[in-house]
């Protein structure tokens, strides 16, 4: 039996017993003597020492390839004191002592008194250990599970879904895998040998737990093991944590050390907040921006040796460039190139390995005529608490599968793993097959290669995603109800009760909201008023000969201002006993977290020749605000200081050509991420601003709340405040 340094060194420093918070060495159990396995003592299984094994040794076993190669104890003893001699003087804390055990049984046959205290048959869950995986590398890791001849291992600085059984004895069982071997027998100890200017690799902090990314870091200053721990802000969600005696999480750090290193991740840099230079230093480079520049734990899951995920001959992160214009009155933008220059512009219709110019930002191949889908997916993939929902995996606990005006959970599935892909950093290209097919086996008016109308495709995308995410298993019947003569907030509370029996999903949290729509017949005066649910406003377009564009508050003010219905869209009056072109006014109650205004820009004329309706464009520019649109006067229903109906524009649809099912859609996007504009013309991806987007072409507006957020459009707000008691 032995203990080596590398044990002694695991029970040093955390108390005159040894015990590192509750841990004994990298072990529950045992007093830190391990079993010599006298036939592994090699010149080649010898631990490598800095990267290198001792030449002396290694030269002197390449003379006979058939000998049995072997070394002495003594020899394979001084090996590992000058591996240790290598370290820090800081961190041996004294002369290098080996202490052997010997253990003498009275018999061959008799059973050895410490044999309960060999590894295999102490190992406990929590413990740490040196494990090998199915590609025969050994990695840091934690056992998390024992049984009777197995043990399953968490690999440090891996996803779960790597974790592995082994076998928890040598020699027993089929397993070509070895079992878990001591803590840094196996494995480096690269963390104490860590110095300013050297390289790690370090999760990237928008990275989801369950599939973390990886980026190149630069250590910008180290901590010691007696420091007060910093507060950790701006990293990545881990998936790991322990649990102390109060119930707390806390990440999982090797041997509880709590040792930290400040790091600068260059690829974070878009993902901080703009930074104010100090007057008195202004520049101060050392300066804690997470998650650009941020303190890890050198012991956690967060940070990782370099190389370990990352290949040293990866390409590049700078996308190359181009510049091109698609119309002529619009300003040329920068189109990021995929790596390989492709495109998708020729026969090449998969998916495209590469670095997007920022994350979620990736080009969308066109697979016959599916602009209009590429588009709309541009635009609501940046719908962040939508997108988050789904890359967390907790759309998954929500999937009706019975809902039968869903799919069954197939569309929110093929969603989810199109957003995947995605925010996977792993493509620049990305060919949205799947989407499309299980959508158009759905709604067979998508299932061919025909051009199709971008608001049509966005108003069926986000209703099948609601209905398939729908938390209503069972809806019961429900009538409209008639609110003329009620106090319209009674009204509206009711009406929203009655929708919520058969509704109820993240898209009711965040995209609907609820307009009061009044009509009177011009003939008998009768009126009727409902509270009606909607997800997107369609505005009419108004062109005027004076002016060069319309403004949007234009086109606001005539929505607002109602409209006589036309024989086609007549409303039946029961007094009357028929149907009338009844006067309507729409007034908005209230609007949701993200608003989709409609321009109608396809209109019907009848021809004065044949009598048939045409399909006609308006194609006037209409402006409308980027960063502010504000409507405060618009809304009749209750509002509310810490989410004023105030929002930002982050998305566009946008169309050329003379019909909607015709001609090419493109989108012009502000990344949820970085804040950025990017233009997205199918695969093409470039650099753009949100003005450039202000043309005749501009089709569906994706706006966002600027402060705040109201769940179900600020109805829960108002229900809460019904409900309270009055004082």
């Amino acid at each position: 039996w032995m203990r080596s340094p590398a044990q002694q060194l695991q029970q040093r420093g955390s108390g005159s017993n040894g015990v590192v918070s509750g841990r004994r060495g990298a072990t529950l159990r045992g007093d830190g003597y391990d079993l010599i396995e006298m036939e592994a003592l090699s010149p080649k299984a010898a631990r490598p020492v800095n990267g290198e094994v001792n030449e002396s040794l290694s030269s002197s076993s390449s003379k006979s390839d058939n000998a049995k190669q072997s070394m002495t104890v003594a020899e394979w003893l001084r090996l590992e004191e000058r591996g240790l001699g290598l370290m820090s003087k800081k961190t041996l804390l004294g002369p290098v002592v080996v202490e052997l055990l010997i253990e003498i049984r009275s018999s061959p046959t008799a059973r050895w008194s410490r044999e309960s205290l060999e590894l295999g048959n102490r190992w406990e869950v929590g413990d740490f250990v040196d494990a090998q995986d199915t590609a025969l590398k050994w990695y840091e890791g934690i056992i998390r599970e024992v049984t009777a001849d197995k043990v399953k291992v968490h690999y440090f600085g891996w996803a779960s879904k790597w974790d592995a059984t082994l076998p928890r004895y040598k020699n027993v069982g089929t397993s070509k895998l070895s079992p878990p071997a001591p803590l840094w027998t196996k494995t480096s100890r690269w963390r104490e040998r860590i110095k300013v200017g050297d390289s790690v690799e370090v999760r990237e902090s928008n990275s989801l737990a369950h599939r973390p990314k990886w980026y190149r870091a630069t250590v910008l200053a180290t901590g010691k093991e007696t420091d007060s721990p910093t507060e950790l802000t701006g990293g990545a969600e881990l998936e790991m944590n322990e649990e102390n005696e109060k119930g707390t999480k806390n990440p999982l750090l090797l041997l509880n050390r709590k040792r930290q290193i400040l790091v600068r991740v260059p690829q974070e840099k878009n993902n901080c907040p703009p930074f104010a230079k100090s007057p008195m230093n202004p520049d101060d480079s050392m300066a804690v921006r997470p998650p650009y520049i941020r303190w890890v734990n050198l012991y956690g899951e967060e940070v990782c040796e370099a190389n370990t995920h990352i290949s040293p001959k990866e390409q590049t992160n700078t996308p190359a460039t181009v510049t091109y214009a698609l119309e002529s009155e619009r300003q040329p933008v920068e189109v990021m190139k995929s790596f390989n220059n492709i495109h998708g512009a020729g026969f090449v219709r998969e998916s495209l390995r590469g670095v997007p110019p920022a994350p979620g930002a990736v080009g969308l191949h066109n697979l016959g005529n599916s602009c209009y889908l590429n588009s709309i997916l541009q635009c609501i993939n940046h719908i962040e608490p939508i997108t988050q929902y789904f890359l967390k995996g907790n759309y998954i606990k929500e999937i009706n599968k019975t809902n039968p005006l869903g799919s069954g959970g197939r569309v929110a599935t093929a969603y989810a793993s199109f957003l995947n892909d995605v925010w996977a950093g792993e493509y620049s290209i990305i060919a949205p097959r799947l989407m499309k097919q299980v959508i158009g086996s759905f709604a067979p008016q998508f299932n061919n290669n025909f051009q199709h109308d971008s608001q049509e495709f966005c108003q069926f995308l986000m209703d099948g995603l609601h209905e398939d995410l729908n938390r209503v298993k069972s809806k019961p019947y429900v009538e409209h109800m008639e609110a003329f003569g009620m106090e319209d907030s009674k009204a509206s509370i009711e009406s929203w009760k009655k929708h919520l029996l058969r509704h109820d999903s993240i898209f009711v949290d965040h995209t609907q909201g609820m307009h009061r729509s009044h009509l009177t017949c011009p003939k008998c005066g009768k009126e009727s008023i409902k509270f009606d649910v909607y997800s997107s406003i369609s505005l009419p377009l108004v062109p005027s000969k004076d002016r060069p564009s319309i403004p949007l508050q234009d086109c606001l003010d005539q929505f607002a201002a109602g409209e006589q219905l036309d024989d086609h869209n007549a409303w039946y009056c029961s007094r009357c006993k028929k149907h009338v072109c009844a006067l309507k006014l729409i007034t908005l109650w209230n609007t949701p977290d993200v608003l989709v205004l409609h321009l109608k820009r396809f209109t019907f004329e009848k021809c004065p020749v044949t009598g048939k309706l045409l399909r006609k464009k308006i194609v006037d520019t209409v402006d409308f605000p980027i960063d502010r649109l504000d409507l405060s006067s618009y809304v009749l229903g209750p509002k509310f200081k810490e989410a004023p109906p105030i929002y930002k524009l982050f998305g566009v649809s946008e169309h050329t050509g003379s019909t909607a099912n015709s001609g090419h859609y493109t989108a012009t996007v502000r990344n949820s991420r970085d804040g950025k504009w990017y233009r997205y013309n199918d695969s093409h991806v470039g650099s753009t601003s949100g003005e450039a987007a202000v043309t005749g072409g501009a089709y569906l507006l994706f706006y966002q709340r600027v402060k705040g957020s109201l769940r179900w459009a600020g109805m829960e707000k108002q229900l809460t405040m019904v409900q309270q008691p009055q004082l």
